[in-house]
């Protein structure tokens, strides 16, 4: 089992386009799902695990989450809290690699000596997947593997069926492959990727560079530097008012 717990880092800067009108009033991630904000659902799974550092980047309507869930968030009597951070984008989310690249001092502070300080698990905000779990067994895996990202991918949801990669027999990545699946958002990194030859975005991103994470991505699954898995458990993408409707509903 880990014997350092890792960071992991919630992805919610987006300004939800989709989920309009309701996203112009509530942050995407705020909006109530089953009785809870959309993100806290993925958090109490987080914290389930034994996670207790989470950094969550925030752009539009930021305040309010920080206002929400402020510096630690306790689930239960039974989990540890949460030690929150968050990683303030302004007014412009700067997409993925970039809004990453901003966060990394928080999730990977200068100076940590262990290698579990350098890996970090990554999801979304507004992704409801409430049987995920954040296992250490996955990390010690990942960690073992000296691999720069383990993405788990979904099949195809109606509105992307294309999906976005493939796995090999070997399990590894495939930015091209004859049978592709849905990146699920969920994923375990090592700050490496963030860095040269894969990231020329200094770190904590002064600059404010706008980076999307598929090109890093397909760039280190070129040189099998990305392993994944196919997850076939619940998993939603919240991304229309229709869609929380419908999730509510159930």
């Amino acid at each position: 089992m880990s014997t350092t717990p890792i960071a992991a880092m919630l992805l919610a800067a987006g300004r939800g386009e989709r989920m309009r009108p309701l996203s112009d009033s509530t942050a995407k991630p705020l909006l109530p799902l089953r009785g809870k904000p959309l993100m806290q659902w993925t958090m109490e799974a987080l914290a389930r695990a034994g996670v207790d550092r989470l950094v969550i980047n925030t752009a539009w309507m930021g305040e309010r989450i920080e206002e929400a869930f402020g510096t630690t968030f306790s689930p239960s009597m039974e989990a540890a809290p949460l030690h929150i951070g968050y990683s303030r984008e302004g007014h412009d989310a700067l997409e993925t690699a970039g809004g990453i690249a901003r966060a990394l001092p928080l999730l990977c502070p200068a100076g940590a000596n262990t290698c579990a300080s350098d890996l970090f698990w990554l999801a979304a905000g507004d992704v409801y997947a409430p049987d995920f779990a954040f296992s250490n067994t996955a990390v010690d895996r990942f960690s073992a593997s000296g691999k720069l990202a383990h993405l788990w991918l979904v099949p195809n949801p109606a509105h992307k069926p294309g999906g976005d990669f493939g796995i090999s027999a070997e399990g590894l990545a495939l930015g091209a492959a004859d049978v592709q699946y849905t990146y699920s958002t969920i994923g375990l990194f090592s700050r490496k990727l963030f860095a040269p030859p894969w990231c020329d975005i200094e770190t904590g991103n002064p600059q404010g560079i706008k980076a999307p994470l598929a090109p890093l991505l397909r760039s280190a699954m070129d040189n099998a530097m990305v392993s994944a898995e196919l997850y076939r458990g619940r998993w939603f993408d919240v991304g229309t008012p229709e869609k929380l409707q419908q999730l509510n509903q159930i």
